[in-house]
């Protein structure tokens, strides 16, 4: 598959491994946005939705209205509603209806055999994150890239990553995230003993504390920047719903609560960016600094599953 074909054009596509700057990010998450489904189905570990392109809505223009005002009335850039309606004249007629996606972004045609991995090398957009907002589908066809930068000079601000661990000390991954034999694991599986203290990675406000179907007892802790940290098959827990954490402070204790993924005690551990679809799950390695450059960190180790 040629990355040439896939970025044969003109966009000038601006993002960074772990800015998502480009997903329309909100600060100041509130306590309700934990992100959980009412009633998520069991044994579900991963976040998938109905893809973009399933919702996209209709507008029907009125007299006067053009495509930056269209644009303007849902907080989309032109650029947006104009690649989504090719053909759409500017100032399109009374009448007419366009469409318009929940938030920045283009749809594409890929050819046949595209990966999302090509997808990613082609425009700088993680494959993690197209594969959920496309509703998970396993080969991509035509395909929602989100969060264009519109402008050949912007710029997307920094995030390095959480200093803190989610454990007292690192601890072997018995699945790391990504598609498995089963479906998509939506995070780290950390080997640890019954007990063993579940630690904040970072400041924030737990938004979610108690069971939660195949989570089991989990604590959810939504941090600065629309992102949000969360801590499954817990045993104890030791926080409360709007309790202010730290870095480094206990908010429950490792157990096999919920329906684990595989057979040894561990801690199922997330972290998720906020976007306009929801809380979409990224993998842990890439924001824990002291794991970025040991891939012994990002491995499977065999260990067989339990179902």
């Amino acid at each position: 598959m040629s990355v040439n074909r896939l970025a044969s054009g003109s966009l000038c596509w601006r993002t960074g491994m772990l800015t998502l700057a480009w997903l329309g990010l909100q600060s100041g998450t509130a306590i309700a946005q934990s992100g959980l489904p009412t009633a998520a189905p069991a044994g579900q570990t991963g976040s998938c939705r109905p893809s973009v392109l399933s919702q996209l809505e209709r507008h029907t223009v009125s007299a006067g209205e053009t495509i930056s005002s269209i644009a303007a009335r849902y907080g989309l850039y032109p650029g947006t509603i104009a690649r989504l309606n090719p053909g759409v004249p500017d100032a399109p007629a009374s009448g007419m209806e366009v469409l318009v996606p929940p938030f920045n972004g283009m749809r594409l045609e890929v050819p046949s055999g595209t990966t999302w991995n090509d997808l990613e090398t082609a425009y700088g957009v993680r494959a993690d994150v197209l594969f959920e907002l496309n509703g998970c589908t396993p080969r991509p066809e035509s395909v929602f890239l989100p969060g264009v930068n519109w402008s050949p000079t912007g710029r997307v601000g920094d995030y390095n990553g959480f200093d803190g661990y989610p454990l007292p000390e690192r601890a072997e991954v018995t699945l790391a995230y990504g598609p498995h034999g089963r479906g998509f694991h939506s995070g780290l599986d950390l080997q640890a003993a019954p007990g063993t203290p579940v630690l904040a990675v970072a400041a924030g406000t737990t938004a979610f504390v108690g069971p939660s179907d195949a989570y089991g007892n989990l604590v959810i802790v939504n941090h600065p920047d629309g992102r949000q940290t969360r801590y499954a098959h817990l045993g104890e827990l030791g926080v409360t719903v709007g309790q202010p954490v730290v870095a480094g402070q206990q908010v429950g204790t490792v157990g096999t609560s919920g329906v684990p993924d595989a057979r040894k005690p561990h801690l199922h551990f997330e972290i998720r960016i906020r976007t306009p679809q929801g809380w979409v799950a990224q993998d842990p390695v890439l924001h824990l600094i002291g794991d970025r450059s040991n891939p012994e960190t990002n491995r499977y180790t065999g260990e067989e599953l339990s179902k």
